[in-house]
């Protein structure tokens, strides 16, 4: 008896425009050349990219087993994944798309909660122009903001009032 190989459905990331213009192969595909993960450590008062996030391999990941459900999950320490996605206008680069998911990760136990849906639904909608911010703690949109206007302010200042008015307290 003949043993089926399984088709696997691959994922490619792509660069720049993939269709160079024309109408055909490739159309529909994402870039992700723009969008970058941040990490805000809520208990260390930091934020910082980790671009080992994109493929779930970022520090805060590694060696630890992820759960779905909060519950089933020893407490840990919470961690806010950011996607943030720069675009540019005439004036220059600014935050088009910044959305926030929940995770903590308890070292110890090498446990940790998050939900991957949420992850890949949340980067899509920062890839697509989203601000998702309103669900995150007082004390982490503090450091985020803090984060984006130290990391470039004019790029701070040519952002949307919704996410400046979605990070401020």
């Amino acid at each position: 008896m003949e043993e089926k190989k399984k088709k696997s459905i691959g994922f490619n990331i792509i660069k720049n425009d993939p269709t160079g213009g024309h109408k055909g192969y490739g159309t529909g595909a994402l870039s992700l050349e723009n969008v970058s993960p941040v990490f805000v450590d809520t208990e260390e008062g930091e934020a910082f990219v980790d671009i080992g996030a994109m493929h779930a391999r970022s520090t805060v990941e590694k060696g630890i087993k992820f759960l779905p459900n909060l519950d089933d999950v020893p407490p840990g320490k919470p961690y806010w994944l950011v996607w943030v996605t720069i675009d540019r206008n005439e004036d220059g680069p600014f935050y088009a798309g910044v959305t926030a998911c929940y995770m903590t990760v308890n070292r110890e136990a090498r446990r940790g909660y998050k939900s991957l849906p949420e992850h890949v639904n949340r980067m899509d909608k920062s890839i697509k122009r989203h601000i998702i911010v309103d669900h995150m703690d007082s004390r982490s949109k503090e450091i985020l903001a803090a984060f984006l206007e130290k990391h470039d302010k004019g790029t701070w200042d040519r952002s949307s009032d919704e996410l400046k008015k979605g990070l401020s307290l």
